[in-house]
């Protein structure tokens, strides 16, 4: 990050977020991480920055084809950006290619995980490959030669090419062609006896000749291109059919312009120049990869059965509460009880989340079950509960986002299964992602209607529960059940957004009710007190909130696991303010708000959700968070941020020069593992 000067008070949220990406390659550089933990974190590194390529980079591209200057809120051009971009990613990749092979590459062949070359294989291993290859790959194989009879080949998003150079027989000149390394092979080759591991490129490249027979091979260089994939949409499509509109857009996003270029060491410069003229990129969308490309692709060794070398494993504990509905048989009666907090992964999601909405598409009491789909996964009983419960006659409605950024193909997939047997389906609001995490049951009980809610802060993925850090609460509270209600019908319907009592709402309510609560602290003075738990704080209006909030004495604490622009620590502006960030075994994902004076001086204020302090969830997203007013959970979750304030073993501080560095490991305090130990005593299992 480059350190802000001394009128600073914002830092740039694209270089922020590198800065995030740079605690995750910390951890694949400690080396108190076990050895295949920290290839994985390698991986979420490269992913990472695929994403931030593929979305970021693209827009600041695509500002600049507009002729925007208009600068971010730290003072910076979108040029101005991108060129500070470039740097600090070269800095990064040199970084990472360093580590992958002058640390990492050792210390997988002292394990017997030993990366070779086509050429470093024995014969015998050579002849399997061979094969191999020509029994599953060279029929899948298409190479694409340019030529005046045969143009330059489309390059798909993020696929790994290897650019060949040939040379006919009897002919000086040099022709180029194209191969694709199709995505469905693995990234790796492994040879399970010798434990020796071959890039998949190498062994396509090794092969060529069949693939241009009496062609002479002069060379091939590996090389990946990385396209806008943001999704942009016509106004007028999409009143008319969001469901077509997407698909036609995903099927656009396929061939939108390219933002980067990587490329292996060694490739000549004729051979470069062609890629980048074809591809219509500039010298500084050039990267050169020293490791290997893909390295996202480092999580097929992830998969190798070798514990020795992972995170000794943790099991997540049952919930107290739906251990005891277990036992009784009725998990309706459990939560008409008193309101029921699961924190994940160290509560199981399976069996609190899921057998929620599972019992309550068999129950015969349940009439309704309403919900909001922003992400799902393959594993999850979640939608095959609820067709089985519309197929037995139960109003289900699901408001699905299309839009979800990389998952949109998935959810039209679910969006279309559910509509075929009945669920009414709903693609939430125009103009907004719905990214709200509800799920509302209503059962027909001897005293009437009775509403059973969940508000959560994370998706509704088996998948990710099992290494996301979220929250979740159980609620019967008629005003929250009756909040919700109307939430649905506003998500379902054709309203303006009503308004809420209990819930905090955007995108109209969220934004004065979160200043309101800051402004109760800031007039509280010193004896206000603001802990915020965020993915993102980026936000200038409620950044500015905070810095008056802190020149009037509050003390603020926030953990911000990524992008974070507000500048803490500085005097006169931010002195009270300190931001740390969790970054380890679990991604960080609960948004959680205390306030000290939120329910007036004294009384305070807890809220959790969806909604993270940026514009887009304030203002372009319909979120919700909801407030915490059972003693006992108060508690729990005071407990949650006295923990994650108190790690200091996979914890980073954000200075006022803009800088974050690790929290010095005094007391040895690590917060995934403390939670699950405390996960387990509550269960009775400690």
């Amino acid at each position: 990050m480059t350190p802000p000067d001394a009128h600073c008070r914002y830092l740039n949220r694209d270089l922020s977020w590198l800065d995030f990406n740079e605690r995750v390659l910390a951890l694949a550089a400690d080396p108190a991480v076990p050895l295949l933990e920290r290839v994985a974190f390698c991986a979420i590194f490269a992913n990472n920055l695929d994403e931030f390529f593929q979305v970021r980079v693209a827009a600041l591209k695509d500002q600049i084809a507009g002729d925007v200057r208009s600068p971010s809120p730290d003072g910076r051009t979108p040029l101005q950006q991108l060129a500070e971009i470039r740097a600090r990613v070269e800095e990064l990749v040199a970084r990472l290619d360093a580590l992958f092979t002058h640390s990492l590459l050792p210390e997988l062949e002292a394990e017997g995980i030993r990366f070779r070359s086509w050429e470093e294989l024995a014969e015998r291993e050579r002849q399997s490959f061979v094969l191999q290859f020509h029994e599953r790959m060279f029929p899948v194989l298409t190479p694409l030669a340019v030529d005046p009879s045969h143009p330059f080949p489309y390059i798909s998003n993020l696929s790994l090419n290897l650019a060949v150079v040939l040379r006919a027989p009897d002919s000086p000149q040099h022709r180029f062609a194209r191969v694709k390394v199709p995505p469905l092979f693995p990234r790796l080759q492994i040879v399970a006896d010798s434990g020796h591991v071959v890039p998949t490129e190498q062994l396509v490249a090794a092969q060529l000749g069949t693939l241009f027979p009496g062609i002479e091979v002069v060379g091939a260089y590996a090389f990946r291109v990385t396209r806008n994939a943001d999704l942009t949409f016509e106004d007028e499509e999409v009143p008319e059919d969001l469901l077509a509109a997407v698909e036609t857009e995903l099927r656009r996003r396929r061939f939108k312009k390219p933002v980067r270029l990587e490329i292996e060491p060694g490739m000549p410069p004729h051979v470069l120049d062609l890629l980048v003229d074809e591809l219509e990129l500039e010298a500084e969308d050039v990267y050169e990869v020293g490791a290997l490309l893909h390295l996202a692709g480092l999580w097929e060794l992830h998969n190798l059965d070798r514990p020795d070398l992972k995170f000794p494993p943790l099991s997540a504990a049952p919930e107290p509460a739906f251990a005891a509905a277990e036992l009784a048989g009725d998990l309706f009666a459990t939560l008409r009880q008193g309101d029921v907090l699961v924190h994940h992964p160290y509560n199981s999601f399976s069996s609190t989340v899921e057998e929620f909405i599972v019992r309550a598409a068999t129950d015969p009491r349940v009439l309704a079950i309403k919900m909001t789909l922003y992400r799902t996964s393959g594993d999850s009983r979640i939608v095959d509960a609820l067709i089985g419960a519309a197929e037995s006659g139960k109003q289900v409605a699901v408001i699905i986002e299309l839009k979800a950024r990389f998952d949109e193909q998935a959810n039209i997939g679910w969006a279309k299964r559910m509509e075929e047997v009945g669920v009414h389906v709903v693609y939430g609001v125009l103009g907004y992602k719905t990214h709200s995490k509800l799920v509302l049951v209503v059962r027909d009980e001897p005293d009437g209607l009775r509403r059973y809610c969940h508000i959560g802060t994370g998706n509704y993925n088996a998948g990710t529960a099992r290494v996301y850090e979220d929250l979740g609460l159980f609620t019967t509270d008629e005003a929250i059940g009756t909040d919700v209600i109307r939430m649905f019908n506003f998500l379902t319907g054709f309203s303006n957004e009503p308004a809420f009592d209990r819930l905090l709402v955007a995108p109209s309510g969220l934004r004065p009710a979160l200043r309101r609560l800051i402004e109760a602290e800031r007039d509280a003075g010193e004896r206000g007190r603001i802990v915020i738990k965020v993915n993102s704080l980026v936000d200038p209006e409620l950044i500015e909130s905070l810095y008056e909030a802190s020149q009037h004495g509050v003390q603020i604490d926030l953990v911000v696991r990524g992008i974070c622009c507000l500048v803490p620590g500085v005097p006169g502006q931010s002195e009270t303010i300190r931001v740390r960030s969790i970054v380890g075994r679990y991604l960080e994902h609960s948004r959680l708000y205390h306030f000290a004076n939120g329910g007036g001086i004294g009384v305070a204020a807890w809220y959790l959700g969806s909604a993270d302090v940026m514009p887009r969830n304030l203002d372009r997203r319909v979120e919700a968070l909801v407030p915490i007013d059972d003693p006992s959970l108060r508690a729990r979750l005071a407990e949650i941020l006295e923990v994650s304030l108190s790690d200091d073993m996979r914890s980073w501080r954000l200075g006022a020069d803009g800088a974050w560095r690790p929290v010095d490991p005094r007391s040895g305090i690590e917060a995934h593992v403390v939670f699950h130990e405390r996960a387990d005593q509550r269960a009775g299992l400690r």
